[in-house]
């Protein structure tokens, strides 16, 4: 793979506005406008990262997490770029190269998950289970649905993925001019494709990252090649998406911690136990480490009690927070620099993080999480409720678009229901079943289902869910 083709700059409808004179910023700062400006990105401000429907105003969403990871690839950009420069000066890499970078990293951070469905990832999971449940069960015009798609349609819905949604969503369903979506550069576009794989290519057992999930529908699998293609990317993971992927990780990994933090799920000395034994592996085995865990911890619990301040053991905590994010920066960057000509060659197969010093301290901060927080009694009450919200959408959902668009007679309540689906989505749904067989209508009908679902925030699933219950 080529920098000069991977960061290609072309998008599926050329621009013929205004002389490039007339606008100095470069094709990958104009992306950033795009999706700020779109009113997917502002209903992020209203989808779960951990804590769904949450009233503190200091628990992060969707939109606050986002924005986070678009600083973080930033940096990381940054930082990458500059050794690239620094150290590979025959590659043909340039200085322009390295703002593109970040400016293409800022922006894929923004929309890496602008597909997901509202309650977070147990979002996915429901959505996911629902069909696991229901469509070998569903019948249309007297034959099973399962009979109708082929394999590769089936397992789109087996393995729903707000992935790759994000890709779908940013193409396909966000109308602003046409068909397009956004119409992003094909660079950005093919950084937010984590898993370059189909459905039916998925394989966790592989060992290589890039097969663990699901990267793009049937649906969507003209735009994928056609966007891989002009990278040059091909069926390899593109180089920034390791950049993408480890600001991700590094950001709800921290956050994570520093949320439960606040809402009481952990406190100080829990944290402080949890970094004891790994602060003690890292004195035996890398005692010249430059970022000790625990003793950094103390330092800064230390330093609050000289200062004074009301509570010394939430101004270590968030300290430290900080202090690790910029340690684990550095630990990502050594990851991509250290491993640059494998990554650029298609073959390198884990994340950033492994092999570095802060391997082990995010495996810890994932773990804490899912023990303290995720595994918790008031997170498992959310997510019944939440799964009863969105079983029940889909349930009504799916059997009013079951024969929408088709000759058969839809019974009233049906047709009420469809009418609450957007415009916007019901056109999109009609474009790309344009000239389609009946079978892959009614596979686009059921994705229209998942396009409206993804679309909604956490406040109108919750709030629709009592409206069609009564529950005025």
């Amino acid at each position: 793979m080529e920098w000069k083709t991977l960061l290609s700059s072309k998008r599926e409808r050329e621009s013929t506005g205004r002389p490039k004179s007339a606008d100095l910023r470069s094709e990958f700062e104009k992306d950033y406008h795009r999706i700020i400006g779109s009113a997917s990105f502002r209903r992020l401000q209203d989808k779960t990262q951990v804590f769904p429907l949450d009233q503190s105003d200091f628990i992060r969403t969707r939109l606050t997490h986002s924005l986070e990871v678009s600083s973080f690839g930033n940096s990381l950009g940054q930082n990458i770029g500059e050794n690239i420069l620094k150290y590979r000066k025959n590659s043909g890499f340039t200085p322009q190269m390295k703002e593109d970078i970040s400016h293409i990293l800022q922006c894929a951070g923004l929309i890496h998950d602008i597909g997901n469905p509202p309650f977070g990832h147990f979002g996915e999971v429901a959505i996911r289970e629902w069909f696991m449940r229901n469509l070998p069960k569903l019948t249309f015009f007297g034959q099973k649905v399962e009979d109708l798609f082929t394999e590769q349609m089936k397992q789109d819905f087996y393995h729903f993925e707000g992935n790759a949604q994000a890709l779908r969503l940013v193409t396909k369903l966000h109308y602003l001019v046409d068909e397009h979506g956004m119409n992003l550069t094909y660079a950005l576009l093919n950084t937010i494709i984590k898993y370059p794989v189909s459905s039916t290519g998925i394989n966790p057992d592989s060992g290589n990252i890039k097969d663990k999930k699901m990267g793009y529908y049937f649906a969507d699998e003209k735009i994928f090649r056609e966007v891989t293609g002009a990278t040059g990317a091909g069926k390899n993971r593109h180089p920034l998406t390791y950049i993408l992927e480890a600001a991700d990780d590094l950001a709800y990994k921290t956050a994570d911690i520093e949320d439960a933090f606040v809402k009481g799920f952990i406190t100080y000395y829990t944290l402080e136990k949890e970094l004891a034994p790994l602060d003690r592996m890292i004195e035996r085995e890398h005692p010249e480490a430059a970022f000790k865990p625990l003793e950094k911890l103390h330092r800064y619990y230390e330093r609050g009690i000289r200062k004074g301040v009301n509570d010394p053991e939430s101004y270590a905590v968030k300290n430290w927070i900080v202090s690790a994010q910029g340690f684990l920066i550095s630990c990502a960057t050594f990851g991509f620099t250290s491993n640059y000509d494998r990554i650029m060659a298609g073959s390198f197969e884990q994340d950033l993080f492994y092999g570095t010093f802060g391997e082990k301290l995010m495996d810890l901060l994932g773990d804490m999480a899912y023990r303290y927080v995720f595994s918790s009694m008031d997170i498992y009450k959310m997510e019944v409720a939440e799964a009863a919200i969105l079983d029940y959408l889909m349930d009504r959902l799916v059997r009013a678009v079951l024969y929408y668009d088709t000759d058969a007679r839809q019974d009233t309540i049906d047709k009420r229901v469809v009418s609450f689906i957007s415009d916007n989505y019901k056109n999109a749904y009609k474009f790309q079943a344009k000239g389609k067989g009946e079978e892959e209508k009614l596979y686009l009908r059921l994705l229209l289902v998942t396009d409206y679902v993804c679309g909604m925030t956490d406040s109108y699933a919750k709030r629709l869910y009592q409206e069609m219950n009564g529950m005025i």
